[in-house]
């Protein structure tokens, strides 16, 4: 009987397997393994807006955080997943955008790296449906005077960096005939001129002058001539970036020395080449956090081997919003939106760019002092 028994078991473990082929070639496998809840588990989904179909900096950046926290096992088991929507179109088109991340794709938060303008239309479609969303881009001060609870900014805002701006210029380095390059027609650009010339009158600074860069017609050669024939103390850009470029290299092709500063917002590498990028290394100076030399380094290079190119402003911002994002998930385990905001309240993170927390409001904490720009990022202090 026992060497029976012993016969028969390879019999049964045959008549096993040929039973699973079976069910495997019919789908009867994968339904049976579906309703026993062993399939894959869903994705966590982060919906990412960006301004259009170009703007992949922020894109990379976003990817290289959820790729790494895939390697470790994303939320409980589950992978993470970015959800991107480009905001190109007419106006409203954002909000229709972050609307069908909400309800189609059923995200857990939504990220922004786009223009203030269209910020606040994310921000009242993710206000409606009571959904978490961390802006790492737009540094527009009135996202956040609202009081808005599901909103969070990982950049400085035009107020605080127009402060550390006049603190640098006025008192640190009681520089005079200061000259400030804006552009009128750009909402971002105008935004951040505007607060630093009210922080300038509040404080009773003399009046600078103002060229408005977005007058049609004036190239970077004749924008130079006007700024040098005012013998300026400084420069101060919130031009665009290719009109901050294109000034930053008529400055260094004529030799002027002089020292320039600026909004981060000038150095957006979605719109600038790696050439232009490097006419602002080792002059140009805005308000930062002090980063981390060291995740940035291997940032730096993880990004280069998997996209071919140095890493931006833009793209840093973005890794440490997903970031920022990521740790709130891993707090809560759980797609509770209120759970996630109020996880996003207690963010105590170690960014690239500097200790991550927020205030009340939802802004940035901290004290942002000027670096300069290093291989297209801020550098050691000054």
């Amino acid at each position: 009987m026992g060497n029976f028994q012993h016969l028969m078991k390879p019999c049964y473990m045959i008549s096993f397997l040929l039973t699973i082929m079976t069910l495997i070639s019919s789908g009867q496998y994968g339904a049976s393994l579906k309703a026993s809840g062993m399939q894959n588990p869903p994705p966590v989904k982060i919906g990412i807006l960006i301004t259009d179909s170009t703007s992949l900096a922020a894109v990379n950046g976003a990817l290289m955080a959820i790729n790494k926290a895939n390697e470790y096992g994303g939320i409980d088991g589950r992978p993470l997943q970015l959800v991107i929507r480009s905001m190109e179109g007419p106006w409203g088109t954002g909000s229709k955008q972050a609307v069908g991340l909400i309800f189609e794709e059923k995200v857990w938060a939504l990220m922004g790296s786009h223009d203030g303008r269209n910020a606040h239309t994310v921000e009242q479609a993710a206000t409606k449906s009571i959904v978490p969303m961390v802006s790492a881009w737009s540094s527009d001060p009135t996202l956040t005077q609202a009081f808005v609870p599901w909103f969070f900014n990982c950049i400085p805002t035009d107020k605080q960096q127009a402060e550390s701006l006049s603190e640098e210029i006025f008192h640190k380095r009681k520089l005079n005939s200061v000259i400030v390059v804006t552009d009128r027609n750009n909402y971002d650009s105008r935004m951040a001129s505007d607060f630093f010339l009210k922080k300038i009158a509040l404080d009773k600074h003399p009046e600078p002058k103002v060229i408005d860069s977005g007058v049609q017609g004036r190239k970077n050669d004749a924008l130079v001539d006007e700024i040098l024939k005012s013998d300026p103390g400084c420069l101060v850009l919130f031009s665009s970036p290719p009109t901050s470029a294109g000034i930053m290299k008529t400055l260094k092709q004529k030799r002027v020395s002089i020292p320039v500063y600026g909004s981060l917002l000038t150095l957006d590498e979605n719109f600038l080449s790696s050439a232009e990028i490097k006419y602002f290394d080792d002059v140009y100076r805005v308000p930062s956090g002090q980063w981390q030399n060291e995740e940035w380094n291997s940032f730096r290079r993880e990004y280069e081997l998997k996209f071919g190119k140095m890493p931006g402003m833009a793209a840093v911002y973005s890794y440490d919003a997903a970031n920022v994002l990521i740790n709130a998930f891993k707090k809560t385990r759980s797609a509770d939106r209120e759970m996630i905001q109020k996880a996003l309240e207690e963010t105590n993170l170690k960014g690239i760019t500097g200790p991550i927390s927020f205030d009340e409001n939802g802004n940035r904490n901290g004290s942002f002092g000027i670096l300069k720009i290093r291989n297209g990022v801020p550098g050691a202090p000054l």
